[in-house]
């Protein structure tokens, strides 16, 4: 499809990438310009999406979103050692319905994963995860969302669709390509009783904030398994915001921009979302800390290793581990020291998955085996197999 339609970056950032450094990433961008058009998205490897809708934000008061404070942020940064070609495309503008945007959100996105391009997507409202979530259904297969989010958004399916209950939507509607979805940095207070309980029904996995605070390691496997991330800016505390939220619990920015980096480098990721950008007197801290989340995901991307078929790696470690009934397999990257823990195929089960899945674990879910307990995703990830 053509991008024409897609609104340049403002004329006065462009204009002031003009006056930045030759070493910035202002000037190593390709930028969708008023006077340039469209960038050659030839050997492009991320393209930065800003989508301008917020309707269905259960807060909205008629706010326009404009995302120019985090592209000059952005671009007064330097690149790391990267060897990354990035564009940015500018913005989708919120259509005359909402349902409108979430049509050129899918499309744009669809094409973008079929040229094998990732998006990176600064956005208004996170129901727009869902549109982000539609884009796969071209590539018909199960799909692993991850949601760096204080709560579930679980919200009602019955209802229509809004920023709180778009993860029901995606969970109800056809076509199901949701395989797994896993929330980190929720907190309990913030989260109904019925829906933490409806978490663990469908075998999902939920990682605390203090836990995740307590070792941001922890995350890394659930990134490696992942197709699409989101981040709700909801998640950071009132200080690292500056006031940007209200929550005075919640990740700070070098904890956001850690998990930020496992999802970039993770062999898997082909979409990254960052939503609930609200425009607000003093955003420049907020805008200087999205960019800053944005460019810890292309310094992962930038090392990224390549690991998705680790079996078939001729320097790659087995070992066998009898637990219960069971015999677990597990696989060492000898060049990551990373770790993978084997699904078997039930051939009665889903027929999207068409065979067996390698679970990315870690170094204890091995110990934790060979002392004959049964890591619990792997348990959560066979269910699921199975139902």
């Amino acid at each position: 499809m053509s991008f024409e339609f897609l609104a340049p970056v403002n004329d006065l950032v462009v204009a002031h990438t003009k006056l930045l450094s030759d070493h910035s990433i202002g000037k190593y961008l390709r930028i969708h310009t008023g006077e340039n058009g469209v960038p050659d998205l030839e050997k492009v490897d991320i393209a930065i999406l800003g989508i301008q809708e917020n309707r269905n934000d259960v807060n909205f008061l008629g706010e326009q979103l404009n995302f120019d404070a985090i592209r000059t942020s952005f671009y007064e940064l330097y690149p790391g050692n990267w060897d990354v070609t990035i564009a940015d495309l500018g913005d989708i503008a919120s259509g005359n319905e909402v349902s409108d945007t979430y049509y050129l959100v899918q499309e744009v996105l669809s094409t973008l994963l079929q040229k094998g391009i990732i998006p990176l997507i600064i956005g208004g409202s996170q129901d727009l995860v869902y549109a982000q979530y539609r884009a796969f259904d071209i590539l018909e297969r199960m799909v692993n969302l991850v949601n760096i989010d204080s709560k579930f958004d679980l919200g009602n399916s019955a209802e229509p669709i809004n920023n709180t209950s778009f993860v029901g939507k995606i969970i109800v509607e056809q076509p199901y390509n949701l395989f797994n979805y896993s929330a980190i940095g929720y907190q309990t207070y913030f989260n109904a009783q019925e829906e933490i309980d409806l978490i663990e029904k469908l075998y999902f996995d939920a990682y605390r904030l203090g836990e995740v605070t307590s070792d941001v390691s922890i995350v890394e496997p659930v990134m490696r398994d992942a197709d699409i991330v989101t981040i709700d800016l909801g998640v950071m505390n009132s200080n690292s915001m500056n006031g940007f939220t209200t929550s005075p619990n919640g990740f700070d920015g070098r904890e956001i921009c850690a998990i930020s980096r496992y999802a970039g480098i993770s062999d898997k990721v082909k979409s990254f979302g960052i939503y609930e950008f609200k425009n607000f007197k003093n955003e420049e801290t907020s805008a200087m800390l999205i960019a800053q989340i944005i460019w810890y995901f292309i310094e992962g991307y930038n090392y990224r290793s390549n690991e998705i078929d680790i079996k078939k790696q001729k320097s790659t470690l087995h070992y066998s581990v009898p637990v219960e009934n069971e015999i677990l397999s597990f696989y060492k990257s000898s060049k990551t020291g990373r770790w993978w823990i084997e699904i078997p195929f039930i051939s009665s089960g889903h027929n999207k998955l068409k065979r067996n899945t390698l679970l990315p674990c870690t170094y204890y879910d091995y110990e934790r085996a060979c002392n004959q307990e049964i890591p619990e995703r792997w348990y959560k990830a066979k269910r699921k197999n199975e139902v």
